[in-house]
């Protein structure tokens, strides 16, 4: 089995990586590394949680240990899709070269410009950055990337999702040609491989796994649901998503909760926390502070549900996460990789459960087909509820019941169907007078049918005045004596 000592590293690296606890590199690692430290371009594909980032963090201290850094010109630059990850290089950075003098800066959103301004005018060895960002403190002129030695692009599939690609390819062009590039992924779609075949210079490619593929160790598993109503859907599905968590029982010591929505990462956040879970959402449109925060919490523990975005799906580096809940089906299939990588990570057991519903089918459908196989389905724990729920309205007094021919319901309505012979046998003219005797409602109705019947057909009124109506029936052949009278007659009566 490799070693760490085998792969060249400095000997104050490999100092701190002993520190850390960590004996033997992982494959991308052990591939990875000896290509970087000859100074080639590489390109690294695994699936995440296989220690991508080590794999260029260990061999950049070890090449930027010789030399020193100027002002407002950094020697390496490492690219982050987002903040979460960005921090989390960054965290890496000061595990490996707490023995070596080197000098970061974190470029990140959310944080005021003069910091970030005071530590590149200073000088530093390593800049790892989000795009924007970056390109924002190069648009004011605070920086300049003519003096980068090593470039990285971590998580580039990413890049491409969130529409960073034009600006990657401008902070190339800004960039020497003499670079090095080191491009790490966890699926390469052709978009990437158009900019690795422009921007990198015959590199090292380095797939230690099919790509696109998850972890054997992670256990998963899909959730076929439909809601009873339409405007149920939402609150049914978060109470299917409850009950899959009290399923899982003291199995489920922390998990993250995706959904696609920042809106309902927010609502399932509120929702869980009313029923008693400790939960805590983390999206793009919070404060920073309060990310980290929360961040923080969820990996020291003192925070067990992590209701997240896809801005936590990629590279957020917590070992010991037992679950991962899809609350949504993720839009793009490959989003699906990177969300159940949050667990299963560093050799141990994870567990990955996604809810779908019935518009949801094709995107299930196309994560089956990138990862090469069918996600089991497992049953719903609340499809007992469910069944009684969708069976009480028809219930036997439910006017729908004889829908069904053989539910009990039939047979109490059955009476009815047997008297209506009886009553087409009776006579007809005392079954009228009752119905005039009814409700004034009735009464209405018997009229507003009667009319129209009336001004065609002069036989139902004479009918009615032989029987001893006396309701008014209109003008028709009948004229009252009075109106016959000639007006003298009249004046005089």
């Amino acid at each position: 089995m490799t070693k760490f000592s085998d792969l060249n590293l400095s000997p104050k690296v490999l100092k701190a990586i002993q520190e850390a606890g960590y004996e033997s590199p992982t494959p991308i690692q052990e591939g990875a590394i000896p290509p970087a430290l000859e100074g080639r371009d590489v390109l690294g594909i695994a699936q995440t949680g296989t220690g991508k980032t080590a794999g260029f963090v260990l061999p950049m201290i070890t090449m930027l240990a010789r030399g020193r850094a100027r002002a407002r010109m950094p020697r390496s630059l490492v690219l982050c899709p987002t903040r979460e990850l960005a921090a989390q290089v960054a965290e890496n950075f000061d595990t490996y070269s707490k023995h070596v003098k080197l000098t970061k800066a974190l470029l990140i959103g959310g944080v005021s410009f003069g910091e970030q301004d005071k530590l590149i005018d200073r000088g530093v060895d390593v800049l790892i950055a989000t795009p924007g960002r970056l390109l924002d403190h190069f648009e004011r002129g605070k920086l300049l990337l003519t003096g980068v030695q090593i470039m990285v692009v971590d998580e580039a599939d990413r890049m491409l999702d969130m529409g960073f690609i034009p600006d990657i390819e401008r902070i190339f062009s800004l960039t020497p040609f003499t670079r090095q590039t080191l491009f790490f992924s966890a699926t390469m779609a052709p978009e990437i491989e158009r900019i690795t075949n422009t921007f990198l210079s015959a590199p090292a490619r380095i797939e230690v796994a099919r790509q696109a593929t998850t972890g054997e160790n992670i256990k998963q598993g899909v959730v076929m649901f439909k809601g009873s109503r339409r405007d149920r859907e939402a609150s049914e599905k978060r109470k299917l998503l409850r009950a899959l968590i009290d399923g899982e029982g003291d199995k489920c010591t922390n998990a993250i909760v995706f959904c696609n929505r920042k809106t309902d990462v927010d609502i399932v956040a509120k929702s869980l926390k009313k029923y008693g879970y400790d939960a805590a959402p983390i999206h793009g449109d919070l404060d920073q502070s309060q990310r980290t925060r929360t961040l923080d919490g969820f990996r020291n523990g003192s925070l067990r549900f992590l209701i997240a975005s896809d801005v936590a799906a990629r590279g957020l580096d917590v070992p010991s996460v037992s679950h991962v809940f899809n609350f949504d089906v993720p839009g793009h299939a490959e989003d699906y990789v990177h969300r159940i990588g949050r667990t299963g990570r560093a050799g141990r057991d994870g567990s990955a459960i996604m809810i779908c519903v019935p518009r949801d089918e094709k995107n299930l459908d196309a994560i089956e087909r990138l990862v090469e196989k069918q996600i089991p389905r497992i049953d719903n724990p609340l499809a007992s509820s469910s069944t009684v729920d969708s069976s009480s309205p028809v219930a036997p007094s439910s006017p729908v019941a004889p829908s069904s021919p053989v539910a009990p319901s039939s047979d109490v309505q059955t009476p009815p169907k047997k008297a209506k012979p009886a009553e087409t046998k009776a006579e007809t003219k005392p079954a009228k007078p009752a119905r005039k005797s009814a409700e004034p409602k009735p009464k209405a109705a018997t009229k507003a049918k009667e009319t129209p019947a009336a001004k065609s057909d002069p036989a139902p009124r004479g009918r009615d005045r032989q029987s001893g109506g006396n309701k008014v029936v209109g003008m028709g052949n009948h004229l009252p004596s009075f109106i016959a009278l000639s007006l003298d007659d009249r004046r005089t009566n």
